[in-house]
């Protein structure tokens, strides 16, 4: 949530033209300072957008399903259940990174929405969420076609952490959420990684794009929706979702969806409970509001289930982080989702003898959004995200992690 290169920028003209550039991406083969591609694939020239860009099939079948460096959707047949795997970045052993793609071809043209989760390796949720929406459709019956990649971070997902273990210039964890859209030829593993699946599998398939995610590790947070409300079609499809919390801001650059944004492509990021666990009650919500964005762009047919009008939806534009001043374990006073009052005390801090060594306290009205689940803290850890409305804020802004 730092300040966006980009600010300026009117992002309702942006994705009503629909004429948006791809990003730094689809130029950065031209950087003479960067490293050469690592696969012939990488190497050849990027499709602009709009462009189609044939699928290209390594020859290799892993488990039984045939191996992409490229995906066009088109070249699927219809009305069926398509499995592969998305040949990645390679390992400093010379071997790639597989990327799981299911795609749901439907029966007849229409729409096409991506699904992504797995771009941290501590979010079990949101993987689930993915998985369970794609085993409830039936390319049959749709029209249209629905992507999921479910395990975008792979050496993250293995170690069930958040960062992506680097070793480019020794041990090193990389934040691969801050990585979009990603370079080809770029500096590390993850900067390639993210370049090849932009480029190459997740933009030149998707009208619509959703990216799941979940706290992290030690940090627990409600069900609610990211997005830029400012953009009709991300609007409309996140009122479409029966959780009680919008984050109104573009947040952090190098996120997927600002990717998909600045290529012209509505998105916008589900947050769903903890990390690390799965939260059935919560996916349930989301599963119900992403077979709703299908229904709403034609792709499955049905009445809508619950939205955001069937619920108390609280809208912020900004999150109040209560940062740790003292070492010591962490006592909440306020619950997730419950109202907070400025002025009000929402957590006390106690040293080893069990005394209150700091209290926090609220400066904004709000809602709860986000606390520290880990139960012990140091300075300058986050303790609590309040969610509220703040005047004239910005397109983005800087939150601690």
């Amino acid at each position: 949530m730092t300040n966006r290169p980009d600010a300026n920028l009117d992002r309702r003209d942006f994705m009503i033209a629909s004429v948006a550039a791809v990003g730094a991406s689809t130029a950065l083969v031209a950087d003479a300072g960067s490293a050469s591609a690592q696969t012939p694939a990488a190497s050849s020239a990027v499709p602009a957008p709009g462009v189609r860009a044939a699928t290209v099939y390594t020859g290799d079948t892993i488990q039984g399903k045939k191996v992409v460096s490229a995906l066009d959707i088109a070249d699927l047949e219809p009305g069926r259940t398509h499995r592969l795997y998305f040949q990645g970045v390679e390992m400093p052993t010379g071997q790639h990174w597989y990327v799981s793609v299911t795609v749901a071809k439907g029966a007849r043209p229409g729409k096409r929405i991506v699904l992504v989760s797995g771009v941290h390796g501590d979010e079990m949720s949101s993987v689930h969420t993915v998985q369970t929406v794609m085993n409830q459709l039936d390319p049959r019956e749709m029209s249209g076609t629905v992507m999921a990649v479910t395990d975008v971070s792979r050496p993250a997902l293995e170690g069930m952490q958040r960062r992506w273990p680097n070793a480019g210039r020794g041990a090193d964890l990389i934040d691969m959420n801050r990585e979009w859209p990603g370079n080809e030829n770029g500096l590390t593993a993850p900067s390639r990684h993210a370049g090849l699946l932009f480029n190459r599998l997740l933009r030149p398939n998707a009208d619509a794009a959703i990216d799941f995610h979940t706290g992290t590790t030690g940090f627990d947070v409600t069900a609610f929706n990211i997005g830029g409300m400012d953009i009709p079609a991300v609007k409309a499809m996140v009122e479409l979702y029966p959780v009680g919390q919008v984050f109104d801001n573009h947040v952090y650059p190098g996120v997927l969806h600002n990717a998909f944004i600045d290529a012209g492509i509505p998105a916008f990021t589900p947050e769903i409970g903890a990390a690390r666990v799965l939260d059935l009650e919560m996916v349930a919500l989301f599963v119900e509001g992403t077979m709703n964005v299908l229904k709403h762009h034609g792709i499955i047919a049905g009445p809508m289930g619950r939205t955001g009008k069937d619920v108390s939806v609280f809208i912020g534009n900004s999150a109040l982080p209560v940062l740790a001043t003292q070492g010591g374990l962490v006592e909440h006073l306020v619950r997730l989702n419950e109202k907070v009052e400025a002025g009000q005390k929402v957590a006390i801090q106690r040293d080893s003898f069990g005394e209150v060594v700091a209290e926090y306290v609220s400066p904004v009205a709000g809602e709860m959004t986000g606390q520290r689940s880990d139960a012990m803290a140091e300075p300058g850890n986050p303790l609590a995200f309040i969610l509220f409305h703040r005047a004239g804020a910005g397109d983005s802004e800087a939150y601690p992690e």
